[in-house]
């Protein structure tokens, strides 16, 4: 591993470390905010952020591919991911929610595949199918034997946010990764800030100073800054390879949810969480080989 790809993981782990936190802060405000305010709330906060950080820092203006691109991105990271995790933290704990999307670096090694044009090998799909088996397997043990509301929209935002990964990190090569956030969050004001408006608490005064604090966290971290490092990893050490470090994340989410929330893990959770996580590893570890673009 060269230099750039050891600062690529770097930046990776900040990304992840981050990210780990977003299902415990947004489970401590679903009590008291309409999910689709959480969603789209942080989204249009950090839309505002965003377009006072372009206009001071950059004069460029991103290319018509590249505008189509960061749609993608949008749809995926600013509108899909956040909707379904505050639909999902409803009603499932966010230590559940947290094995749940421990198929996510597999799921975005995956797009990262398709997209930057990588041929994985065999076994590389058989440890996905194994992973995958894993994860739908622990939510219908959970739930009783069917999928809950909570576990579909979980699978949603899982595959709107690993495209939406994919897809910028692919692009963080070409504009840097806090341009390619910005210019999603940008794109997407338009679109979410009436939906928020519709859907925002009458009262905003009387909330405990936690929803504050985690309403702030979601939005300045989760959906602005953490991404920063994100992309700029991704970009720099690859896709597949960075999107390894999402292994960790699920320890960071369960971690969290016992301290901030106080939720109890059980061994069931315990042996998912180890199972599913050596999948994804493994299963990381599979070739995957580099499709030649024809010039």
């Amino acid at each position: 591993m060269n230099n750039t790809e050891a600062n690529g993981m770097l930046f990776g782990l900040l990304g992840v470390m981050a990210f780990g936190l977003t299902l415990p802060m947004t489970k401590i405000i679903t009590p008291y905010l309409d999910p689709i305010f959480i969603g789209l709330g942080r989204s249009s906060l950090a839309s505002i952020l965003a377009i006072l950080i372009l206009i001071k820092f950059t004069n460029s203006i991103p290319t018509k591919k590249q505008f189509a691109q960061l749609i993608v991105v949008a749809l995926g990271v600013v509108i899909g991911f956040p909707i379904f995790t505050s639909i999902a933290m409803q009603s499932v704990p966010a230590s559940h929610g947290a094995i749940v999307v421990g198929i996510l670096p597999l799921a975005t090694a995956v797009a990262g595949a398709i997209i930057a044009k990588e041929r994985p090998s065999v076994s590389f799909w058989i440890m996905s199918l194994i992973g995958t088996i894993l994860v739908i397997s622990y939510t219908i043990l959970e739930s009783g034997g069917t999928l809950q509301k909570a576990d579909i929209a979980l699978f949603i935002a899982i595959l709107s946010v690993s495209i939406g990964y994919a897809v910028g990190g692919k692009l963080s090569k070409e504009l840097e990764g806090w341009q390619v956030i910005c210019w999603a969050l940008v794109i997407s004001f338009p679109f979410i800030i009436i939906p928020t408006i519709i859907h925002a608490p009458n009262d905003i005064t009387n909330f405990p100073i936690s929803v504050y604090v985690s309403f702030l966290y979601l939005t300045l971290i989760s959906q602005l800054f953490g991404f920063f490092v994100w992309y700029k990893g991704l970009a720099m050490g690859g896709i597949a390879r960075v999107s390894q470090i999402q292994l960790l994340q699920t320890f960071i989410t369960i971690g969290a949810s016992i301290v901030l929330l106080g939720e109890k893990i059980n061994l069931q959770m315990v042996i998912f969480s180890i199972l599913v996580v050596g999948s994804v590893w493994i299963g990381k570890k599979m070739p995957i080989n580099i499709m030649k673009e024809n010039i």
